[in-house]
This record gives structure tokens, C-alpha cells and sequence, in this order.
């Protein structure tokens, strides 16, 4: 077995070797009308860059559907497994695409894929440099994993329907506190369902927005803070009970 000192160097490679794979896909895109494109494909970091890459999408739709949907998925988990910021602009590309119903349950699924990997890549090759650069997060994060062991899932949900949590965090520091992945996979596939929804939806409806600050509103900040604590809520009564039990004996 590799030591963790000779592991790390194995992200590199697999970042390179990704990005190649995204590099391809962007780059040789199918012939529209019989003629090649020569544009190529970037991540896009604004809504306007966004509007365009929707336009240049969309004359895929028809003919090469297949095409898109790979790109995208690539994309997607390409920026989950590398804590990449911008999942917004792909969550409204999705909407803008695919619909509000295949493009929910695709960004769903493939957030809770990508953050998966993403786990994985912190177990098997970063523990002991998250550990080093995080130390003090970490250590806070496990004091409240430690008192809510009773009912873990709930409160991991509570975490991601919690719209101010860091997830690139939580996805490269839960290995370290030993969540099990059954736990993390599903908690991130639900606890981010209405923050997928609501980025989607507002993507089919693109041109009307000018800025991300459209999207998250207050209206719809207190919303997810209300789902929020309707998630956490399970695990209170649940520990209650507990310690109401242990008192009476």
C-alpha cells in the first residue's frame, strides 16, 4: 500500500486526466448542419457567458441530444468531484436545457455521484492534508457529529437543507469523521433536492434573470431554512426520547 506522502500525487493525475476527457468533449462536438463548430465549450462564470452557452447548445438539442447529456454530465461531475465552485450556473443550465423534471432529477442525481466521489477522493488521497489545513473546522464539525450520533442522518440533512453550509467541506471532511457513505450519498441527494429545484426551475426561465441574486431571494433563503429545521426536527424528538429513557431507568 501506497503512503498517504505517495498517494496525493494521484489527484493531479486524475484532475489532468479529467480535464482532458472535458478538453475532448468540448472541443470535437458534433457537426451541426454538416458543418463543424469552431467554438470551443467553456464552464460559464456569469449569466451572460451562460446565456450564450445555452444558445450554442441548443442547436445540439435535435440531432445530438446524446451529446448533450454527456457533456453536461461530465461537466457536472467533473466540478462536484474537484469541489469546483459554480454548480449554480450548471444547475440553470439544466433547467434551461433538459426541463424542470429531467433536469431536477439529473442535477439531483449527479450532485449526490459527484460529491460522492469527491468523498472518496478525500478518503483514499487527502486525509492527512485536510486534517492539516482544517484542523480546527474539523474538529468543531465532529464535536456536533459526536452529539447528534443518534440520529446522524437527520442532522447531516440538516446540513445540506441549510443554505449557508459549506458542502465542498462537508464532502471532503465527512470520510475524515468516519460518516458512512450510505449516510453522506443520501443525505446530499435529499438535503439538496430544493436548492437543485429552485436552480432549475429559475433556468427555464433564463432570460428573465440579470443576476444569481434573482435566484436566492430572501423569500427564498427562509424558505430552505424552513425546510431546514423541518429536517432537524425528527432527530430532536428521536435523542428526546433517549434521554428521557435513560432517565427513567
Amino acid at each position: 500500500m501506497m503512503l498517504y506522502e505517495q498517494r496525493w500525487l494521484c489527484v493531479p493525475i486524475l484532475f489532468a486526466l479529467s480535464s482532458i476527457w472535458i478538453y475532448y468533449l468540448s472541443t470535437y462536438a458534433p457537426a451541426i448542419g454538416g458543418e463543424h463548430s469552431n467554438s470551443t465549450l467553456r464552464f460559464p462564470s456569469n449569466l451572460e457567458e451562460l446565456n450564450s452557452l445555452v444558445s450554442h447548445l441548443s442547436l445540439y438539442k435535435n440531432d445530438h441530444m446524446s451529446y448533450i447529456f454527456l457533456l453536461f454530465c461530465s461537466a457536472y461531475l467533473y466540478k462536484q468531484a474537484f469541489a469546483i465552485p459554480g454548480s449554480v450556473f450548471l444547475n440553470l443550465l439544466a433547467g434551461a436545457l433538459f426541463g424542470t423534471v429531467l433536469g431536477f432529477i439529473t442535477t439531483s442525481f449527479l450532485t449526490a455521484c459527484g460529491a460522492t466521489c469527491c468523498y472518496l477522493l478525500s478518503e483514499n488521497f487527502g486525509k492527512p492534508y485536510i486534517i492539516k489545513k482544517f484542523h480546527k473546522r474539523i474538529s468543531y464539525l465532529n464535536e456536533k457529529i459526536q452529539a447528534n450520533m443518534d440520529s446522524l442522518f437527520y442532522f447531516l440533512l440538516f446540513l445540506r437543507l441549510f443554505p449557508m453550509s459549506p458542502n465542498w467541506f462537508l464532502n471532503i471532511s465527512s470520510p475524515i469523521l468516519d460518516i458512512p457513505i450510505h449516510y453522506f450519498f443520501f443525505s446530499v441527494l435529499v438535503g439538496l433536492m430544493p436548492y437543485n429545484f429552485i436552480c432549475v426551475q429559475t433556468g427555464c426561465v433564463l432570460s428573465s434573470i440579470r443576476s444569481v441574486n434573482d435566484i436566492f431571494t430572501i423569500s427564498t433563503v427562509l424558505k430552505l431554512l424552513g425546510i431546514a429545521v423541518v429536517a432537524v426536527l425528527p432527530g430532536c424528538v428521536i435523542k428526546f426520547w433517549k434521554q428521557k429513557s435513560v432517565k427513567q431507568e
